[in-house]
């Protein structure tokens, strides 16, 4: 389908907000998906508050560079059939849900990821994938912090109960002795 240049710009613009707002992107090769299998990856995408974006790489290039994104490397892997990630603060979630499309039907294929500014690559995105989320190491800070106060809790629990033992067994004796 054919655009005008009016639309192109519209896109542009479109696409250059999503990224302004976006802490974390991702670029994909979506070759070799078909329809549902890419609307099923959005779903998955979106339950996790992220977008999943099919551009004409020069629209995405235009958009990175009015974002000043075009030292972020990302411009040298806009080739082929391209699709942006596009995630806010969390970039662990978005790669997880990456990764394990990926492991499930072998594509997209992740070319590069920005992450806080900074250029991620492939591998790198698979390690994020084995972080737990940001929710999980909470509650394991969480559990790091309680631990100690549970087991100083128990101990003087224990101690509670051994003098009110002692002092059971004192009565005992004593209503023994009369």
């Amino acid at each position: 389908m054919n655009r005008t240049k009016a639309q192109k710009q519209e896109m542009v613009a479109t696409l250059a907000t999503q990224v302004a707002k976006s802490e974390t992107i991702y670029v994909t090769d979506f070759t070799g998906l078909n329809v549902a299998h890419i609307t099923d990856l959005r779903r998955r995408l979106r339950a996790v508050g992220v977008e999943y974006v099919v551009v004409k790489n020069t629209l995405a290039r235009r958009a990175l560079t009015e974002k000043q994104l075009k030292d972020g490397g990302l411009e040298s892997f806009l080739a082929g059939p391209t699709a942006l990630v596009l995630a806010g603060a969390d970039p662990v979630g978005a790669a997880k849900v990456l990764t394990d499309f990926a492991r499930e039907f072998e594509k997209p294929a992740i070319k590069v990821g920005l992450v806080e500014g900074k250029p991620v690559t492939q591998a790198q995105v698979k390690s994020l994938a084995a972080l737990p989320s940001k929710t999980q190491l909470l509650a394991q800070l969480g559990g790091a912090l309680q631990a100690p106060m549970a087991g100083f809790l128990g101990v003087l629990n224990g101690l509670l109960y051994a003098m009110v033992g002692a002092l059971e067994a004192l009565k005992t004796k004593r209503a023994g002795e009369q």
